[in-house]
């Protein structure tokens, strides 16, 4: 089941594991940075494009966010074990 509190703490997870900053992040999504934060306090929501984004973005996928499996499954096999942090394409 769904909760903001648990898609904001896998989200600050994946973002300290890359070592991203809130500001990073935010300038990855197009948004502010205090949407970073109110989305990993759990106050916050986004959008289903950003989700997608963020799944690319962390090779991730939208059902560990959503909090509907507990297992982080990469998106796809060859990027497993990989990190990215490309950026906007």
């Amino acid at each position: 089941m769904y909760h903001n509190e648990l898609f904001g703490l896998r989200l600050r997870k994946l973002r300290n594991r890359d070592k991203e900053t809130q500001k990073d992040l935010a300038e990855f999504l197009g948004v502010k940075p205090n949407q970073i934060g109110e989305m990993e306090n759990g106050r916050g929501a986004t959008t289903l494009a950003k989700l997608a984004l963020l799944c690319e973005h962390y090779n991730i996928s939208a059902d560990y966010l959503l909090g509907l499996t507990d297992e982080p499954r990469p998106l796809t096999p060859e990027e497993a074990g990989k990190h990215r942090k490309e950026g906007t394409e």
